[in-house]
């Protein structure tokens, strides 16, 4: 059980990828966020320096509810015209978003296939034992920046049971794995939520990789006559 985490938030969303004004959110954390929350502990700003770790992600209690509240969202113009001050009254509208209120999870690392010389589990061990010989900035978030965790620990069996995402190609709950930051893409997984079992079930293991690009032949030059 001591390879396992507790990390409580007491609030925060997981703004779906083709969310717009109306920001729904991700029922359960997706791994791309995790991942992200697990560099941000150990003050790593390079997404591809763990590539390889897998990840294991555990639901603790029932499935967070979901509240909808009113925010402003500012909409600004960036042209010749519209350069300097942005008034309030004509940039801004009211809009939606769905948050998740009291989320408690569970996580596990694999470092068995990463290359890097420190992998991550060694990394969050340190955080978690030596924490001053961690070098990083700002809170620690879970989601969005204002969603900041309430901590991190280890796992206890008071804790209670934990629900495990499981890799499932026919489930119902889709979820982003990586986000490309340039591009806004990303690979989606789809997961099904087990039901708490006594023995940890290998399919909750979910890979963290970068989509393999290939470069896309050169057209050749129109002649125009």
């Amino acid at each position: 059980m001591n390879d396992r985490l507790y990390v409580e938030c007491p609030c925060t969303s997981f703004p779906r990828s083709f969310a717009r004004d109306y920001k729904e959110t991700y029922r359960y954390p997706p791994p791309s966020t995790v991942y992200g929350f697990l560099l941000s502990w150990v003050g790593e700003e390079d997404l591809r320096a763990h590539l390889g770790v897998k990840l294991a992600i555990g639901i603790l209690g029932e499935d967070p509810p979901v509240s909808r509240i009113l925010r402003k969202q500012r909409h600004h113009k960036f042209s010749r015209t519209h350069q300097g001050e942005y008034p309030s009254a004509q940039f801004s509208k009211p809009n939606f978003q769905e948050i998740l209120a009291d989320v408690r999870l569970a996580l596990r690392i694999d470092s068995m296939e990463e290359t890097a010389a420190v992998t991550l589990s060694d990394r969050v061990a340190i955080a978690l034992t030596t924490p001053e010989h961690i070098s990083r900035f700002g809170g620690l978030s879970l989601g969005e920046s204002w969603a900041m965790v309430n901590g991190v620990r280890r796992y206890r069996e008071a804790d209670g049971d934990i629900r495990w995402l499981q890799c499932d190609d026919r489930g119902r709950i889709g979820l982003p794995v990586w986000i490309d930051r340039q591009t806004t893409r990303g690979t989606f997984r789809r997961f099904s939520l087990m039901e708490p079992a006594p023995d940890f079930d290998e399919r909750a293991w979910v890979k963290i990789e970068a989509p393999t690009t290939t470069a896309k032949p050169k057209s050749k030059p129109k002649r125009y006559k």
